[in-house]
């Protein structure tokens, strides 16, 4: 057990609110040093991603032998689970302070995935350790889910896709058998695009999930959600997003509704979640955007 409180990391944002499927986030502001921690292990893989500084990190299982390597801002850890407990030491090797990104993918998810896209045994797709390397795409992704959770309502669909796209990448590149993952080359009809547009405007109120959306199209969630782009330009959830902020300005503008009322028929979570929602896309915010439209009515 570690007594001194300085070597304790300060955690900075966390999934487990959001309850997100198949994946979780954590960010710490780590220690400068740390002795003696020890992790229980798990079975999910994990990425680890230094957005901040640099460090020196040893692990070793119990009453095993040492192993060390340096990680530096922009540069990564990818891990297979491993039920094992190690013990942990580092020491950081920059004077800024050390911000660390863990992601931590479940064995169903990457399994499920793996089934969907690998032309060869599925069992076989196993992920292998890697260290001190880059990758644009995963930071890319890692770093939007750390600003997704900073919102007042992480949004499930966007963290449901952005799982989809981290396994599918790592299955991709980062396996014992490189290669075998295919690409499904069909599309959506516009039938199904009309299909889709339609359950989504009749269920904006709903929790929506890329399951629900892509049953409704026979598509496995990834196949749904890459599809859909490439035929509309845009992610399931920002399409979502964008639906649920036009059906609030047609409720502000043509109704008196509380603007509770107007959050939830829209599908925000909460009256400030619609007005962080309105900031962020109109820089105005709903009551502002409802008196600026009432005076321009009267004119």
């Amino acid at each position: 057990m570690l007594e001194d409180t300085s070597m304790i990391p300060k955690l900075l944002v966390s999934s487990e609110e959001a309850a997100w499927e198949g994946m979780s986030l954590y960010a710490y502001h780590e220690p400068k040093k740390i002795e003696g921690w020890i992790d229980a292990g798990t079975l999910d893989s994990s990425l680890t991603l230094v957005t901040r500084g640099a460090v020196h990190l040893e692990a070793k299982p119990v009453n095993g032998a040492w192993k060390g390597l340096q990680l530096h801002q922009g540069e990564m850890l990818l891990r297979p689970g491993e039920p094992r407990p190690s013990e942990l030491r580092w020491q950081s090797l920059s004077s800024e302070p050390l911000h660390m990104l863990y992601i931590y993918l479940s064995p169903a998810l990457l399994a499920s995935t793996a089934e969907e896209l690998a032309s060869c045994d599925p069992a076989g797709l196993t992920l292998v350790e890697r260290s001190g390397f880059q990758d644009p795409l995963l930071t890319q992704i890692g770093l939007a889910l750390w600003q997704e959770l900073e919102q007042a309502a992480p949004a499930k669909l966007y963290a449901q896709t952005a799982a989809q796209m981290l396994a599918v990448h790592l299955l991709h590149n980062y396996t014992s058998l490189p290669g075998n993952i295919e690409e499904d080359a069909q599309g959506l009809s516009p039938r199904q695009l009309r299909h889709t547009r339609d359950f989504i405007l009749a269920h904006l109120n709903q929790d929506l999930s890329l399951e629900m959306l892509a049953q409704q199209v026979g598509f496995s969630p990834y196949h749904f959600a890459r599809l859909f782009r490439q035929a509309t330009g845009e992610s399931p959830h920002q399409f979502v997003l964008r639906q649920r902020i036009e059906r609030a300005k047609w409720l502000l503008r043509e109704t008196d509704m509380p603007l509770a009322h107007v959050a939830l028929e829209s599908g925000f979570a909460t009256q400030s979640h619609l007005t962080q929602v309105f900031k962020r896309y109109l820089n105005l915010t709903p009551r502002t955007y409802r008196y600026d439209h009432s005076i321009r009515a009267h004119f």
